[in-house]
């Protein structure tokens, strides 16, 4: 059936009417609000899902792709904005053609054909060609190549350099990678695999990966490279895939595995402690040794750097970042400037560790941080962990005092409801976004504490706080367990 459509703007012409010509609709933001990285994520429009499918070459760091971006319009859009960095050949928005700009570094801004309607679908493809080693975006190039292949792993920004995305952790969504590499080398992404290592055409070879959970942008992954992999079930059914680069020599390899291979273990003990484990999958990533400065906890599968087993059996790391499972991945920071939810807590699962393996208890490690590690003069005391500011977004004090924050926490609140907290927090946050002024709404409503003066204390003041009365004076000896966040020669994650 074909319809003749007589336009408003028509219909007043004939009859002699003036027409009022109306504005199209606006376009979307170009950030998501966060109040330190403004233009981190973009506005108008929800992710649902990510298709991403790779063709990678690491003789010469060529990645060629197509992403396909499930979504729906949260606003009339006459535009709007993807974070991606990696030259773009071509863009279409729901079947048909779009154009498309390069606007700073990382924004590439589509204007679709006909403008979206608020609640409309979309389907964004987007075809790219590029090295992404050769592309810097805000001074930097977060693509690390590595003697073998490359690793996709950093935070808070790595997406710009192999999807296009809405790169904020206030827009999670469910992922499908497809990774094609030549033959003899591996590909590890999120969740569970769906084909391992399929040949597709001679000579190169197929990985796909799923993670059918909500997952930041951030904490999507690839490691590519030479791997010893190892593919098991957990007691719950779920797979668990481990991987080791193959230039780990033969003692740091073996370290690295005494401590990763625990993975299962750590995971079900942080579950009786912070509740069920959000995901359905799980497992690590140990790359060569300084392949990168910092281990990072990528949803269901961390990545660590080999030199953190350079000295042998590192379960701390281990405890760290799968704790993020709960604190940072399924629970996610809504600003960026609330990392201590993530960093804090991640820390403090180190600290409830040792204490459960008899190496020291938290307290203990609580008085050595507080009163020998960092005397009152320390610049340590400067940086208040609940707003440490952009520029020290993964200084020690986020870490350590935010740690501190929560043992004191405990010792106010009590034990019983210091762990109901923790898991009515991880329950009632799953798979979004939250902030530290939630956090503190909950643990009042628990434990029936006005916590106003000590997250303000603890969190927000610079100085180091004073420490209730019964903690002992003297400055306690270091407990034997604790290596602290500078010998983990962890920057990030």
């Amino acid at each position: 059936m074909l319809r003749r459509i007589v336009t408003a703007g028509v219909l007043a012409a004939v009859l002699g009417i003036p027409s009022v010509v109306q504005a199209g609709p606006p376009p979307g933001s170009p950030g998501a609000g966060d109040v330190y990285y403004p233009d981190y994520g973009n506005g108008g429009y929800d992710v649902a899902h990510y298709d991403i499918r790779l063709r990678y070459r690491p003789k010469s760091d060529r990645l060629t792709g197509t992403t396909t971006i499930l979504a729906s319009a949260t606003q009339d859009l006459s535009r709007f904005n993807l974070d991606f960095a990696l030259a773009t050949k071509s863009v279409r928005v729901n079947n048909r053609p779009a154009r498309f700009a390069r606007k700073r570094a990382h924004e590439l801004v589509v204007t679709p054909a006909r403008p979206l309607v608020s609640g409309e679908p979309m389907t964004i493809v987007v075809e790219y060609d590029d090295v992404p080693s050769k592309v810097a975006a805000d001074g930097k190039t977060s693509w690390n190549r590595t003697p073998d292949g490359a690793l996709a792993v950093n935070e808070p920004e790595i997406a710009w350099w192999w999807y296009p995305s809405n790169d904020h952790p206030t827009d999670k969504a469910s992922f499908d990678v497809s990774v094609l590499v030549p033959d003899g080398v591996e590909v590890i992404s999120n969740g569970t695999p769906t084909e391992w290592a399929t040949r597709a055409v001679d000579g190169w070879s197929r990985y796909s990966w799923r993670q059918d959970k909500p997952q930041a942008g951030y904490l999507a992954f690839l490691a590519i490279g030479d791997f010893d992999v190892s593919l098991d079930t957990s007691a719950d059914g779920s797979p668990i895939v481990t991987a080791y680069s193959t230039r780990l020599d033969a003692a740091t390899a073996a370290a690295a595995k005494a401590s990763v291979e625990r993975s299962d273990e750590i995971t079900d003990w942080l579950a009786e402690r912070f509740g069920p484990y959000p995901f359905s999958a799980r497992g690590g990533v140990v790359t060569g040794v300084d392949d990168q400065p910092f281990a990072l906890e990528n949803q269901t599968r961390p990545v660590y750097d080999g030199g953190f087993f350079e000295s042998g059996a590192n379960v701390s790391v281990v405890v760290h970042e799968l704790a993020h499972q709960w604190f940072g991945d399924s629970v996610s920071v809504a600003q960026w400037k609330d990392i201590w939810l993530n960093e804090g807590f991640a820390t403090y699962a180190e600290w409830l560790w040792s204490e459960d393996q008899g190496e020291g208890t938290a307290a203990e490690i609580a008085r050595y941080v507080h009163s020998t590690a960092h005397p009152a003069d320390d610049s340590f005391w400067q940086t208040p962990p609940g707003d440490p500011g952009a520029a020290d977004l993964f200084d020690s004090a986020v870490y350590d005092r935010g740690a501190l924050t929560l043992h004191h926490l405990r010792e106010l609140v009590g034990d019983k409801h210091f762990f109901a907290i923790l898991k009515a927090w991880t329950d009632a946050e799953k798979y979004g976004t939250a902030t530290t002024a939630e956090f503190q709404a909950l643990a009042e409503r628990i434990s029936g504490v006005d916590l106003d003066e000590f997250l303000k204390k603890w969190l927000y003041t610079p100085g180091r706080p004073e420490v209730p009365a019964r903690t002992p004076a003297t400055a306690p000896a270091k407990p034997k367990s604790w290596s602290g966040l500078a010998q983990r020669a962890e920057t990030r994650g």
